[in-house]
């Protein structure tokens, strides 16, 4: 991040310091909304991808975009090759 565009980061969290409940979920409706529709402008079916879990990554390629998840073919434990829905939030590029 450069030093302007965390200063503005800064000045949001000041912001949102004095924002009422209603406001904060607000905000966080639209940043979710943001997040997602960002997720798919980078993602494109057929695109190898990791699957980011608590403790660890796997690889997966994605099959299907749904408009809040994937559906991706990856390595399911003893299942093996299977289709798993995954939220954007939890793909990275490979």
């Amino acid at each position: 991040m450069t030093v302007q565009r965390i200063q503005k980061v800064e000045d949001v969290k000041q912001a949102m310091m004095t924002m009422t409940q209603t406001e904060l979920d607000y905000v966080i409706q639209i940043a979710r909304s943001i997040k997602t529709i960002a997720a798919e402008a980078v993602f494109t079916v057929g695109q190898e991808v990791m699957v980011v879990q608590k403790t660890k990554m796997t690889p997966a390629t994605i099959v299907k975009m749904n408009p809040k998840k994937a559906v991706v073919n990856m390595n399911y434990g003893r299942r093996g090759m299977t289709r798993v829905t995954v939220p954007y939030s939890m793909l990275e590029a490979a």
